[in-house]
């Protein structure tokens, strides 16, 4: 039996009946809501680990932001958390971030870390370590599990690992990971926890790894409605990262173009059209956030890989993306997409006929809407997965 979660936003209660019973304010009303819990579902992700093994830097390379921008959680080479901080991810503040204090500090001891630090608020844990886990990671795992969260063990600065190994004449990193996987279960184990998974990671470069491997994990453990908030923050560390929000995205078009046939029924000149435009200009924003091509995350993108500004967005060919999406910008593009400026002529001139015209109109509504949509997102996809490639020099 499919689990009803999976439909949250295939079906939302309420809207079929009310079109069904020629309701389309309420039709309307129930997916805007729908849209809006959708866009503002909370989920708390926390960073624990021993002192200075590379949380805050985590945190920052998972918000897309270097170490010494503004807003980034501060490091150094001690523990520089001294209590619970919040960061929230500079598209999505929904999504939060928190940077906790090492456990086994004398602020927090390991008895009473979970307690003092409030538990009870976090979706899930990320205990990270920069060369072994210790007890007091394994009694913060042990005391997690107890309370029923989930818990996820991180290797971080594997990176360093690997410069180490590099200079042996019979180095292989494959081997190397392999012997550092090991190291990490089997000192866990020792320590009394069970088929521990650990995944190594780099802060400073996400797509090597197992930070993928990570976002797969945590994306089936996670709740159904939790997942696109997690999909729509993790940085576009490979192509299909990309596709998946895409698909995320794609699977919202039916409700985002029902909205707009809604707007179509009401014989109020320009009125469809002023609903087009506001639910277009909430929806290719997103799109543009989630794929990491407004301005502020194209220049941390820069920044962070060394490739200019300016190379970046030559590979794009969208002028949605790297832009202030204003009415303007979107009514232009929108007459740009196929036959869109003719269904939306016809749409207004037919929403006047006697008897068929609301229901004429709806239809054009949604297929232009859809149509816009769609065209764009598959755009904005394709310039995403083009930007990564420059990024990474591909």
């Amino acid at each position: 039996m499919e689990d009803p979660d999976d439909l949250y936003m295939e079906d939302i209660p309420g809207v079929k009946e009310a079109l069904q019973n020629n309701d389309t304010a309420a039709a309307a009303a129930k997916i805007q809501e729908n849209l809006k819990q959708q866009h503002n579902i909370p989920l708390n992700i926390a960073i624990t680990g021993e002192s200075g093994a590379g949380k805050s830097t985590f945190v920052n390379a998972f918000r897309g932001l270097c170490d010494d921008e503004e807003g980034a959680a501060p490091t150094g080479v001690t523990e520089t958390t001294s209590e619970a901080t919040p960061y929230p991810h500079p598209n999505y503040p929904n999504v939060m971030l928190w940077d906790l204090p090492g456990i086994g500090t004398t602020k927090f001891p390991a008895k009473k870390y979970l307690k003092l630090v409030g538990f009870e608020k976090f979706d899930f844990f990320i205990i990270i370590s920069a060369t072994r886990f210790m007890e007091n990671d394994v009694k913060l795992a042990q005391e997690i599990q107890k309370m029923k969260k989930k818990f996820y063990f991180v290797h971080s600065k594997v990176d360093n690992d690997i410069q180490a190994e590099r200079r042996k004449r019979d180095f292989s990193a494959e081997r190397t990971l392999k012997v550092i996987r090991d190291d990490c279960v089997q000192r866990l184990g020792g320590l009394g926890f069970e088929s521990p998974q650990v995944f190594l990671v780099s802060s400073f470069e996400l797509h090597l790894y197992d930070f993928n491997l990570l976002h797969q994990t945590l994306d089936r453990d996670l709740p159904s409605k939790k997942r696109d908030a997690l999909l729509f923050v993790m940085p576009n560390i490979n192509p299909e990262i990309i596709r998946k929000k895409k698909e995320a995205f794609k699977r919202r078009l039916y409700w985002l173009a029902t909205l707009s046939a809604a707007g179509a029924a009401v014989p109020v000149p320009g009125l469809s059209i002023a609903v087009d435009v506001a639910v277009l200009v909430g929806a290719v924003t997103d799109y543009v956030f989630a794929f990491g091509l407004d301005i502020p995350s194209l220049k941390r993108l820069s920044d962070r890989t060394g490739v200019p500004y300016a190379d970046l967005c030559a590979v794009i060919f969208s002028p949605l993306a790297a832009a202030e999406i204003t009415t303007e910008l979107l009514l232009k593009v929108m007459t740009q997409v196929g036959r869109t400026a003719t269904l939306m002529a016809a749409e207004e001139a037919s929403r006047f006929i006697p008897f068929i015209g609301i229901p004429v109109a709806m239809v054009l509504s949604f297929i232009t809407t859809y149509k816009v949509l769609n065209a764009i997102l598959s755009e904005l996809a394709e310039d995403a997965e083009k930007v990564f490639e420059k990024a990474l020099g591909q």
